[in-house]
């Protein structure tokens, strides 16, 4: 029996296209007249659903996680930035130091509560230019520190587990006329 050259090149593109199949896991059906094409074999069925399910969790909670760890940062940015400025309209409006102080600390922590965080995660500073804090043209500076909580954690209290300290300073000129 001896075969043409067309003869041995369909088959061998035949063969190719069998192997081709083999290696990439599907089968080939080849047909008088009809153009080769991929059938999925039954082991490859529903494993992208599952191969999905499980990457899109693996990559996504960690990133979830950070969105959110990054949100508690910017609340906290604005808790600091408004308790310290309200702070140190405070402290200027009042005459006398001792009251001063204890209405700037009264303010920093309703300022904090409104943003949910505790009096335990925060403390402030005040700090004049002169000697004298309630002498007109005197520069009255409040810095308010706050440690972040890590979202999420059950125990994060006990641990001191932080995302970050963030800080704000406001600065305000006791007025001449009160």
């Amino acid at each position: 029996m001896r075969f043409s050259q067309a003869d041995l090149r369909s088959l061998l593109w035949t063969a190719m296209r069998q192997r081709l199949g083999d290696a990439l896991g599907v089968r080939t059906e080849v047909g008088a007249g009809r153009v080769p094409h991929a059938i999925p074999s039954g082991a490859q069925e529903g494993s992208a659903a599952v191969e999905f399910i499980f990457l899109a969790l693996l990559l996504m909670v960690p990133v979830v996680y950070f969105v959110v760890t990054v949100g508690q940062l910017q609340g906290g940015s604005f808790a600091v930035v408004g308790a310290a400025d309200q702070a140190a309209k405070v402290y200027v409006a009042q005459s006398n130091p001792a009251g001063a102080q204890r209405a700037a600390e009264q303010t920093v922590l309703v300022a904090l509560k409104d943003y949910g965080y505790t009096p335990e995660q925060a403390s402030f500073e005040v700090s004049c230019d002169r000697s004298d804090c309630s002498s007109a043209g005197a520069t009255v500076s409040v810095v308010v520190h706050l440690d972040v909580p890590l979202p999420m954690m059950p125990f994060a209290d006990a641990g001191q587990l932080t995302a970050s300290r963030v800080s704000a300073t406001a600065t305000q000129v006791v007025g001449r006329y009160r």
